[in-house]
């Protein structure tokens, strides 16, 4: 078989199992948290980042799914999730609201796997629910005194009077997702693969409503949380795995390892090499 036709076909299958998969949503607080479920065993609740939702784990989910019950959570703001006006959106509300739908799912114990600022999350879980959480995996998140210069600049201008517009305008400009999407991938040509990044940007552009839950979503991380974890990491007692695409702009591997060492549970680092922001997507078999 040509190996690009079969590349392609394999995305598909992934994008339609990712699909065809039932949506649970979970009213939680001021907030409701979309769920779907995969597979069968311990419980290993998947946790995405910023811009993306659940379906950043498609491949990672067909073999994941063979040795665990995968819960693939969409936070409000974010994928098929739900928010009002009222929504409380920070780090530490979306921690908190993740910790009670997995107590309403009565699930007494459960490991996390977590990227970017879903990662940051899932700490604040692990910290608040110690003894819940024997496992926690963590790729490319936010590092305690590190602040990502185009982050943070998103992150202002997304409080500005017709920040959605603006937004939206530069999602359909090719040179701006080379130039900003691009910072995800190692391997530049992915940007223009539409299986990548369509899912993630096409329901911002159509969707104003989405749009601004993204933008409410991304003023809602808390700096001063992240540099707290410098000493709060010391109350994590899983055992914890970092996997980070060392080519990675936004989140330096350096400084990544150097954040190992705050914590006092038993820690494994692993550079995932040829790979940047969102290695289980680039590199899903060195991930796995």
């Amino acid at each position: 078989m040509n190996p690009v036709v079969s590349e392609a076909n394999n995305h598909t299958d992934e994008r339609s199992a990712y699909a065809g998969a039932e949506i649970h949503r979970h009213q939680i607080e001021d907030g409701t948290i979309a769920v779907r479920v995969f597979g069968w065993g311990p419980a290993l609740v998947l946790i995405h980042g910023y811009p993306v939702h659940g379906y950043t784990w498609r491949k990672l989910l067909p073999t994941l799914k063979e040795q665990f019950t995968c819960y693939v959570v969409d936070l409000p703001g974010l994928g098929d999730s739900d928010w009002s006006s009222t929504t409380d959106f920070t780090f530490t509300a979306q921690a908190r609201r993740l910790g009670l739908l997995l107590e309403s799912l009565k699930l007494s114990r459960y490991s996390l796997l977590a990227h970017d600022t879903g990662a940051t999350i899932a700490r604040l879980v692990a910290i608040s629910n110690p003894d819940r959480v024997p496992k926690l995996v963590i790729i490319n998140t936010e590092i305690p005194g590190h602040r990502p210069p185009r982050v943070s600049l998103y992150r202002r201008v997304s409080g500005l009077p017709g920040a959605g517009a603006l937004f939206s305008m530069l999602l359909r400009s090719s040179w701006f997702i080379r130039s900003s999407m691009g910072e995800f991938y190692s391997d530049p040509n992915l940007v223009d693969d539409p299986s990548y990044i369509d899912p993630y940007i096409k329901p911002l552009i159509t969707s104003s409503r989405r749009m601004a839950g993204a933008l409410r979503y991304l003023r809602g991380i808390e700096w001063d949380v992240v540099d707290e974890m410098r000493q709060s990491h010391a109350k994590i007692k899983a055992d914890t795995l970092f996997l980070w695409g060392e080519d990675d702009q936004t989140f330096p591997v350096q400084l990544a390892e150097e954040m190992c060492n705050q914590l006092n549970t038993r820690t494994t680092f692993v550079r995932i090499g040829k790979a940047s922001l969102m290695p289980h997507e680039e590199k899903p078999e060195m991930v796995l």
